[in-house]
């Protein structure tokens, strides 16, 4: 039995791409395979695993379904970030060559992150439920007319071999994932490149998300992600937000007092360090 406390739970089978994110962040922890989203959740909370490394968003699939619903509720504190460059491989069963391959398997945004080349190999797609899944389901069927789209890991993992590598269209194909634990962090308020994520409720008021933004924009505090919540009735009452920098740093600090006046809730989510793949970002386009 591996150790709760040295285990790190993630969605997927062995060889996704949110298990190859967790072999690079912690190397020596045990990586947790779960169904669903919830159930990474629920092994944190239930002391199976010690963290969560969950998905967020994508820079070319956008935002990952169900997660901003599900953590309002799941109990646990973002305590880090990381970002994982997304390299796609061509799998086959040992002896296939790329000549032979008919069909390519793999889930629906790996299938059109690598259009390009599947269009050239003139490969028929097959949607599956996850990349890791579509590879396992190749090396069982032993069919060498039959590739998937899925990590390096997941070769190695099922026994697959990599026909070609780095096959995604875009260069810039990165996955933001969240680390989550059952209790939080406190980085330094002078810790540099601090970041801080929110969850508030406007009041149904006019202008109310006008309002309660203006104090981030009056006291200089950068937010890098703002996204809505439609909740009954379609009102956008919620809304999720990554901030730059710590609630004790005054600049944070004043725009969330200024925040607490046109919303009915604010929840601090979690305050860890930026990953700094923002730092290379920044000063790329800086």
């Amino acid at each position: 039995m591996a150790d709760p406390n040295n285990t790190i739970a993630f969605q997927g089978l062995p060889g996704a791409y949110s298990d190859l994110a967790c072999r690079n962040v912690y190397p020596k922890m045990t990586t947790l395979p779960c169904r669903a989203f919830d159930d990474a959740f629920q092994a944190v909370r239930e002391g199976k695993a010690a963290l969560a490394m969950i998905p967020i968003e994508n820079t070319v699939a956008g935002r990952v379904a169900d997660i901003h619903h599900l953590l309002p509720d799941s109990g646990l504190y973002i305590v880090g970030e990381h970002f994982q460059r997304v390299n796609h491989h061509l799998l086959a069963v040992k002896g296939a060559r790329i000549a032979d391959l008919t069909h390519v398997h793999s889930h629906i945004h790996a299938l059109n992150q690598c259009r390009k080349l599947i269009r050239k190999l003139g490969l028929e797609p097959v949607e599956h439920v996850d990349t890791a899944g579509a590879a396992a389901d190749i090396a069982k069927r032993g069919d060498k007319t039959q590739g998937a789209i899925a990590s390096e890991l997941a070769a190695k993992v099922t026994g697959l071999v990599s026909l070609k590598a780095n096959i995604e269209d875009a260069e810039h194909n990165t996955t933001r994932f969240i680390i989550m634990a059952r209790q939080p962090v406190d980085p330094k308020p002078e810790a540099e490149g601090t970041m801080t994520s929110l969850l508030f409720r406007v009041k149904n008021v006019p202008a109310a998300l006008y309002k309660a933004l203006g104090g981030f924009a009056t006291n200089g505090v950068n937010l890098t992600k703002l996204e809505s919540y439609v909740g009954e009735g379609f009102v956008a009452a919620q809304f999720y937000a990554d901030a730059e920098g710590h609630p004790k740093q005054r600049p944070l600090e004043l725009a969330l007092e200024e925040l607490a006046f046109h919303t009915t809730e604010i929840k601090i989510l979690g305050v860890y360090p930026g990953h700094p793949y923002r730092r290379r970002v920044n000063a790329a386009s800086g």
